[in-house]
């Protein structure tokens, strides 16, 4: 048995929960038209969702408050927080979307690592 599994985004939203099996966070890529956005305003019960800017630039309202992202940006938001992302009136967005179980995280990175 492989110890890894190669998935594909091909524009619009991806969702990689199913192509990869993943078991601990859903992944998204998702690009936005100029002027287009998530159609709903959302939250969750128990996750954070990460917000990596990869292309493009948009805002995402977060508690009513507007946030400007361009490329490079990062962004997290706490489960309660109430949110929805769009892209600029003149530029499209490009963006992951990494959603995980908040205060989930026990080890990471060289705590986490067996080095061989």
């Amino acid at each position: 048995m492989k110890n890894y599994e190669i998935g594909h985004s091909n524009g619009g939203r991806t969702e990689f929960h199913n192509q990869l099996g993943l078991t601990g966070a859903e992944v998204s890529i998702n690009t936005w038209p100029a002027g287009a956005s998530v159609p709903f305003i959302h939250s969750y019960k128990e996750n954070e969702e990460i917000y990596i800017i990869m292309d493009g630039s948009g805002i995402v309202i977060v508690d009513g408050e507007k946030i400007a992202l361009t490329k490079g940006d990062v962004l997290r938001v706490s489960p309660n927080g109430k949110r929805q992302i769009s892209a600029s009136e003149n530029e499209s967005i490009t963006y992951a979307c990494i959603q995980v179980q908040a205060n989930s995280l026990k080890e990471f990175t060289k705590n986490d690592a067996i080095i061989e």
